[in-house]
């Protein structure tokens, strides 16, 4: 008979039945945690905190390395609890697939067991911090009998490990602000959370904000209910230079002359004038064969300058014009740091600058004043783990793809000799 059968409970050495309930025990704990006090504050793990945290774990796996044949360094560095963790990692990696996530504190975040905020919840901390642990057991206990012929199995352990400490370490030391900056002004003042002022070591000078917009679109609008028109599936007909001719449902629109930046010459009537404030109007011919309409007019959508034109089609109808969308916009800065330096640079959306272990975003400008702004927005995001999250996601991918390398290479020699 199996003698692990035989075997008491939390009778060593331990197996896949005592890890299932060391890792159901540490959720239940996280459970009461999440139901007493609510999410795991990360601010707990800020520097420097989290580097003793990292400190206490390495001093750990030493000590264990040391008594490397405890029953307890077996069992913590073996494949029952490994899996058992991972398992428990990945019920509630499930949940947070399964059910929509907010940001900790946002309005919507109100499950009490912290299914909405799961990466913030005490049973997924608990078991990510077990796994960082059983992590760092494994890779130590093949370390113990080191040969370089493991070199994909440590590439790809260390990767790992390396990516989860610096991901979790560093949602402590993460930080957030939104930064508005005048053109020809500098600031370095940003509001926390709370309200409070701060003064970051950094200070953007805007010299310049630039954007470029699509062209509009017109639409047709119900001047009784503001609906756009058919009513349940409207419509609207994109502005095109090239193609001068379209419709909207039986109205047939005609292109005869348009204008991007565009102000009043008279009460009816518009020219080019490439100046703040400028905004699009277009004159078109409009038609409808059925009621034997024809009229000939300048449409324009407005903005904080300029009055908007619209042309009446009957009682109920008008054609008016969409405000036009962004298509670029740019900040042109100088950036200014504690140490003196000043780099110049231009940011854009998804081109942020990263200075020191900063990283600066375009955020937003004054959406009423479009492409006249005066203003722009900027997400300044501290991130000190950054680079070390992607180095071990790159140390994990590679170590991960030599492992299936090796593999596929063991296997063919095994094919060979069984053929030989």
């Amino acid at each position: 008979m199996d003698e692990n059968v035989k075997r008491a409970w939390w009778q060593a050495p331990w197996g896949y039945k005592e890890s299932i309930a060391v890792v159901g025990g540490l959720s239940a704990v996280g459970l009461m945690l999440q139901l007493t006090i609510g999410n795991f504050d990360f601010g707990l793990l800020q520097y420097p905190v989290g580097l003793v945290a990292i400190l206490l774990v390495t001093g750990l796996t030493g000590i264990m390395i040391w008594r490397h044949r405890s029953p307890f360094f077996l069992w913590f560095s073996g494949l029952p609890l490994s899996v058992s963790v991972i398992g428990g990692v990945l019920f509630f990696a499930t949940i947070m697939g399964l059910v929509p996530q907010h940001a900790d504190g946002h309005e919507h975040a109100h499950s009490p067991l912290g299914f909405d905020t799961v990466t913030r919840s005490w049973p997924f901390v608990l078991l990510y911090m077990l796994l960082v642990v059983n992590l760092s057991m494994v890779t130590a206990r093949r370390l113990l009998n080191f040969n370089w012929r493991d070199y994909a199995f440590y590439l790809n352990h260390f990767g790992l490990l390396l990516l989860l400490v610096a991901a979790g370490i560093g949602a402590a030391d993460l930080r957030r602000y939104v930064m508005h900056v005048q053109e020809d002004a500098t600031e370095w003042r940003v509001f926390s959370d709370s309200g409070d002022m701060l003064e970051l070591p950094v200070a953007i000078h805007l010299k310049d904000f630039y954007m470029e917009e699509y062209i509009p679109k017109l639409a047709i609008v119900d001047k009784s209910t503001g609906e756009s028109y058919p009513a349940g599936n409207p419509k609207m007909w994109q502005i095109d230079t090239v193609k001068t001719a379209g419709a909207i449902a039986d109205w047939q629109i005609e292109v005869l002359d348009y204008i991007h930046e565009a102000v009043r010459a008279s009460d009816s009537t518009y020219r080019q004038v490439p100046m703040p404030g400028s905004c699009p109007a277009v004159r078109v011919r409009v038609t409808n064969a059925a009621t034997g309409f024809d009229r000939t007019g300048w449409i324009c959508g407005g903005n904080f300058a300029q009055l908007y034109m619209t042309m009446e089609l009957d009682g109920q109808l008008s054609m008016v014009m969409t405000r036009p969308e962004p298509k670029l916009y740019r900040s042109d800065v100088v950036v200014y740091t504690q140490s003196e330096k000043a780099i110049p640079a231009s940011i854009e959306v998804n081109k942020p600058l990263k200075v020191d272990n900063w990283y600066i975003y375009q955020y937003s400008y004054d959406s009423d004043l479009g492409k006249a702004s005066a203003t722009s927005s900027f997400e300044l995001v501290y991130d000190p783990w950054l680079t070390w999250v992607y180095v071990g996601l790159w140390m994990f991918i590679a170590g991960s793809v030599l492992l299936i390398w090796e593999g596929n290479k063991k296997s063919k020699l095994k094919k060979n000799d069984h053929l030989g």
